[in-house]
């Protein structure tokens, strides 16, 4: 008899336990870490094996790739699956894998390196046909030049970190006068938060919205997309609402920007789980990153395609198995998905603590994604996404109305939840008619409270 293969999970919280899952129905062994402020995670009880890598410290534990590294080798793991977020992006990381003789389930790691750098990926894939923010790549080299190139662009511009995301080192500039300050307090930003200085500018679009293209590739030249996804409540540039498909979008637009992203990734030889991601304003497109790596909002392709994305990623890393036919994905109906954050749904501050009722949302079609339990402590070391109610129905309306019941059935007592930020989302008439954007939140409806 063979013996069962071995999967070691490299992360915390909704995605651990998403991975044990899928790991245990196709009947793979699972090994889990875990930090010492995370030892009553539930999928911990659940794993065959679970070993303590470190302190609550982040840097001490989940991203200390030796003690990883380490627990694989303890548990005889033959491959790390890590999730989103910590190393799951770390092209250092998944070399280190691959050299200790472990499979990283995710894309090669030159592949991570190349896209983790948002100039040198803009670059890559403006070369491949990806229609690209028109901006300014290269070196800030003096107040004077960088000013000169500017004004090519012409403003307002937004400057980014070259290495990073989630909004750090990222900031709006209207007018020339704050064009220097602005880069210099972004580049200290960016520095702090991923070790490099390096940013570049884009042309800012005011009212944009956020719409991504998942694709799966097999790493030796095939690739498909899984349609598409809008991402476009948001808060800071962190995700609160996504559905999918993407709405209100021509359909020719959608299949154009969806093949050329197939196109890309089977030129990249990508394998697994991916997104690009895409400004869409004014019936046009425009490339701003790619994540190599799954999304925590995957779970709406999954409802709209029945496709398992972390089986997928699993079967194609472990087993050479790539499944997937374009002609055989359809899209059957809508999804949506509220990310329920442990917070103050208007100050936005964490709320840590002891959670002492949960009541989960159910029903036909709805999804609740989520390690909390009554007694669960919610350590204050972590990002604040404790849940993620995901519901589907055949078009958006239905879907409406069906996340607002779950929204109401949900009960998490003894810490503050965004709950009630969501429930005020899905009953806006401009969220209703695709009139939200980027920004949405901050500039209009929470703005006039």
């Amino acid at each position: 008899m063979n013996k069962k293969k071995k999967i070691l999970i490299a992360n915390r919280g909704v995605i651990a336990i998403r991975a044990l899952r899928a790991a245990k129905e196709l009947g793979y062994e699972v090994a889990s870490v875990y930090s010492t402020a995370d030892k009553n995670l539930k999928h911990l009880r659940l794993s065959d094996e679970a070993i303590c890598i470190g302190p609550p410290n982040s840097k001490d534990s989940y991203l200390n790739e030796a003690a990883i590294i380490s627990a694989a080798e303890l548990s005889n793991a033959d491959a790390i699956y890590p999730g989103y977020g910590f190393l799951a992006e770390n092209a250092d990381f998944a070399e280190k894998c691959t050299k200790s003789g472990f499979k990283f389930i995710g894309p090669d790691f030159n592949i991570i390196a190349l896209m983790g750098d948002k100039i040198r990926a803009k670059e890559l894939v403006k070369s491949l046909g990806v229609p690209v923010v028109p901006g300014y790549e290269g070196k800030v080299e003096s107040k004077e030049q960088i000013e000169a190139e500017v004004e090519k662009i012409g403003y307002p511009v937004i400057v980014k970190a070259a290495a990073g995301g989630g909004g750090k080192g990222m900031r709006v500039v209207n007018e020339r006068s704050a064009l220097w300050e602005e880069i210099q307090s972004a580049q200290t930003e960016a520095d702090l938060a991923f070790g490099s200085k390096e940013v570049f500018i884009e042309k800012y679009l005011k009212k944009p919205r956020h719409v991504e293209i998942q694709v799966f590739g097999d790493g030796r030249g095939d690739a498909v997309h899984l349609f598409s996804r809008d991402c476009s409540l948001q808060r800071k540039y962190q995700k609160i609402i996504e559905e999918a498909p993407a709405g209100n979008i021509p359909e020719a637009k959608l299949d154009e920007i969806q093949q050329i992203s197939v196109n890309a990734c089977k030129q990249m030889k990508y394998e697994g789980a991916g997104t690009m991601e895409f400004l869409y304003e004014n019936e046009e497109f425009f490339f701003i990153e790619m994540n190599t790596r799954i999304q925590v909002e995957h779970t709406v392709t999954e409802m709209i395609t029945g496709v398992d994305l972390v089986q997928s990623q699993l079967l194609v890393a472990l087993e050479g198995e790539f499944n997937l036919n374009q002609d055989d994905l359809k899209i059957n109906g809508c999804a949506m998905q509220c990310r329920i954050n442990a917070e103050d749904p208007e100050t936005f501050i964490p709320s840590p603590g002891k959670i002492t009722q949960v009541h989960r949302p159910g029903g036909y079609h709805v999804r609740f994604e989520s390690q909390i339990y009554s007694g669960y402590i919610i350590p204050p070391n972590y990002d604040s996404l404790i849940a993620e109610i995901i519901v589907k129905d055949t078009n958006r309306e239905r879907v409406i109305n069906k996340m607002r019941m779950a929204l109401n059935e949900t009960i998490i007592d003894g810490v503050k939840t965004n709950v009630d930020l969501h429930k005020k989302i899905i009953e806006d008439k401009n969220f209703h008619e695709y009139k939200h954007y980027i920004k949405y939140l901050e500039e209009d409806l929470l703005k006039h409270e």
